[in-house]
């Protein structure tokens, strides 16, 4: 992969854990330093000792929960105000609950709304000033394959996921004059605590074990498996780069073939 002519700064949002943590290694293994925000101090300290700094980068993070979009922008704009410009923005934040949209209340609209699409703007707002003044930026958005194709008992992800993907096409066509790309990275079925809880609700209602579907899960796969988020992590490591200057405004699943639309 071509390096980008550092130093150049990433920020992961729900960095401690999963697609979050997994992306965070991979950019800083590609000379990036990372940013990493999420709820638990104790964990974002713990997730950046494992990052890399064997090309000088220095990482750093800061507290942030998606629930309390006014705080987030607080701590969004003293970070930049304090350290600079960050010039590649990973939004990634864990989904709605399941359960069939006709059961759903409105409030989970709501927080879902302010959860994905409302602290992304906020987030992106407060970095393409820097991005336009470096002549680079990224902001890559991990959303689901439910935008193509909506998945069963995910009601309210549904939903809200296709919001952030025309926010993002949108953003993608308005940004693109000043070399920032934007771009969504669809996983599918990723070997994650978040799945592995969607898979304890199914489990509760049917008697399975949460590993028999798992299993079932992966067998939707043409590859007969689920992903690992090292997987999803390359995708991003990719848009991130230098390489990807002229991939603007799509969708790229990361779910082995099986959404079964092009």
């Amino acid at each position: 992969m071509k390096t980008p002519n550092f130093p150049f700064r990433a920020l992961v949002c729900g960095s401690t854990q999963g697609i979050g943590l997994a992306i965070a290694q991979q950019l800083a293994n590609d000379g990036f330093s990372v940013v990493l925000t999420a709820r638990n101090e104790e964990r974002l300290q713990e997730s950046l000792a494992t990052l890399d700094i064997s090309r000088g980068q220095i990482h750093h993070y800061f507290v942030s929960d998606f629930t309390n979009p006014s705080g987030l922008k607080i701590a969004i704009d003293n970070f930049v105000q304090s350290n600079g410009e960050i010039h590649v923005l990973v939004n990634n934040t864990g989904g709605p609950k399941s359960g069939p949209i006709v059961d759903a209340a409105i409030e989970e609209f709501l927080a879902a709304f302010n959860q994905h699409l409302v602290c992304n703007h906020i987030l992106m707002q407060a970095l393409v000033p820097g991005m336009k003044a470096a002549g680079f930026g990224r902001i890559i958005n991990i959303i689901s394959t439910s935008v193509k194709q909506p998945l069963p008992n995910l009601g309210v992800s549904n939903t809200i996921r296709g919001a952030v993907a025309n926010w993002s096409k949108t953003l993608a066509n308005e940004l693109a004059v000043h070399g920032i790309t934007v771009n969504n990275v669809l996983p599918g079925a990723t070997n994650t605590q978040r799945l592995t809880e969607i898979a304890k609700v199914k489990a509760d209602k049917t008697g399975e074990s949460i590993a028999e579907i798992l299993a079932e899960m992966g067998q939707e796969s043409p590859m007969k498996r689920i992903a690992e988020p090292e997987e999803v992590a390359a995708a991003v490591a990719f848009l991130a780069s230098p390489a990807a200057s002229y991939i603007n405004g799509i969708n790229v699943p990361v779910d082995g073939g099986r959404t079964k639309s092009l």
